[in-house]
């Protein structure tokens, strides 16, 4: 390992992905900065840390790991595959995400008929009803006046 090296990465055959620490660095920083790129330590291996759940994406977390603790400042010796100085990863596949079916949907939608700015119907109004005739007599309208002279 290089003089002034804070962090080495590497695969274990037993703990997977793996970090230590060397004495350049006081053991609870590393401790604290390992434990926030998701390391925990190795039951049984006092100074060494196994990635949390290497099955999801081992390689890229822990080539992320090494990328930010080397932004902070710090020297960090990885593997080949797990330095992203030297290794790019393989390429992530990329996942569908529904927007060029979306873009074709609306750009149908633009060309069709809308109901919004439809043109009028065809078919005729229903036709209003006629007035009834006048009547030709003059109805009769019966009042009765009640005792106190208040109509009801």
């Amino acid at each position: 390992m290089q003089p002034g090296t804070h962090f080495a990465f590497g695969a274990h055959d037993t703990h997977g992905f793996v970090a230590s620490f060397t004495s350049a660095i006081p053991a609870h920083l590393a401790h604290w900065y390992l434990e926030r790129e998701q390391f925990e330590p190795a039951p049984g291996e006092p100074g060494l840390y196994r990635l949390s759940e290497p099955e999801r994406d081992g390689p890229r977390r822990t080539r992320q790991a090494v990328h930010d603790l080397r932004r902070q400042g710090y020297t960090v010796q990885a593997d080949i595959r797990l330095d992203p100085a030297v290794s790019a990863g393989p390429p992530r596949p990329a996942r569908p995400n529904g927007l060029l079916e979306r873009r074709s949907r609306l750009a149908h939608a633009a060309v069709g008929r809308t109901t919004q700015r439809a043109t009028p119907p065809t078919t005729s109004l229903p036709r209003a009803r006629p007035v009834p005739p006048k009547p030709t007599y003059a109805p009769t309208v019966h009042l009765t006046a009640s005792g106190n002279g208040r109509s009801r």
